[in-house]
């Protein structure tokens, strides 16, 4: 495995002291489809008492679309440390956003590497260096850089297709926030970890969805296309379970579902009000 001395560069630079993280970082970068593919394969065999440890070290904050638009939309530096009351875990330290217009739209590791991916692929938005000239560099086939306008687009676009926005964290990508996903219920490995196995990799986004009953058509979108499985068949939300994501206010053709602040939920991530 030959590493390019830039790579390594542009890394140091940005604080990758510790040679085991920059070599984690390195080939789940370099490989992302591979590396989780072997993930979907260990993900039923991890024991209860390795899950929040996992999570501590890989995960993310659910995102509404307002929210994910005004990351994108951030156009001066913005360093925010200490972020544990926003995301609840040790490595949720700090977003550093040096030149929030650096954009690199990649193909979404998880649909490449499931069974029967959704489309389109293209939906992981790399934001900030050093993260977004490694993926140019080494996957120049399946990446681009996009414009603020591009990223806008496609978040509008994935959004009305009922996925779900979220913030990343890594402990090997610099203890920071580095990739905004665009997650579909039955692509996402993150998503698949928290719900079927119990693994807290989500943070709710600070938001609770209700069900105005009087407009409500009984139509059962809400219900089918929770990636939480949070709308019950009588159609009420189980609040425990809602994150807040807002895929059944864009679904929902009677607009009969909005979100509401709930301080259960946490601290949204929202840049202007930080």
């Amino acid at each position: 495995m030959f590493i390019k001395r830039s790579t390594i560069k542009a890394f140091k630079e940005h604080g990758t002291k510790n040679i085991y993280n920059f070599f984690h970082m390195y080939i789940y970068a370099r490989w992302p489809d591979k590396y989780l593919k072997i993930a979907r394969f260990l993900l039923p065999k991890i024991k209860k008492e390795r899950r929040q440890k996992i999570a501590d070290t890989y995960h993310a904050k659910v995102l509404t679309p307002e929210l994910a638009k005004k990351i994108i939309k951030v156009n001066k530096p913005i360093p925010l440390k200490d972020l544990e009351q926003i995301i609840p875990y040790p490595v949720a330290r700090k977003i550093v956003l040096e030149n929030p217009l650096d954009i690199v739209v990649l193909e979404c590791p998880c649909r490449a590497s499931a069974p029967n991916p959704c489309s389109p692929s293209m939906v992981c938005m790399i934001v900030g260096k050093p993260f977004t000239d490694f993926v140019l560099e080494h996957h120049p086939g399946k990446s681009k850089r996009i414009t603020q306008d591009e990223a806008l687009a496609l978040l509008e676009e994935v959004h009305k297709q009922g996925c779900i926005h979220s913030a990343y964290f890594k402990e090997a990508c610099l203890n920071r926030f580095y990739v905004i996903c665009n997650c579909c219920k039955c692509c996402c490995l993150g998503l698949e970890a928290m719900v079927k196995h119990g693994i807290p990799m989500l943070s709710p986004s600070g938001f609770c969805a209700e069900i105005n009953k009087d407009k409500c058509v009984n139509c059962g979108l809400c219900t089918k296309k929770c990636p939480f499985n949070a709308v019950s068949s009588f159609y009420e939300v189980i609040e425990n379970k809602c994150m807040g994501c807002g895929v059944c206010v864009a679904i929902c053709k009677a607009n009969a579902i909005s979100l509401r602040k709930d301080p259960a939920k946490g601290i949204p991530l929202d840049i202007d009000a930080l």
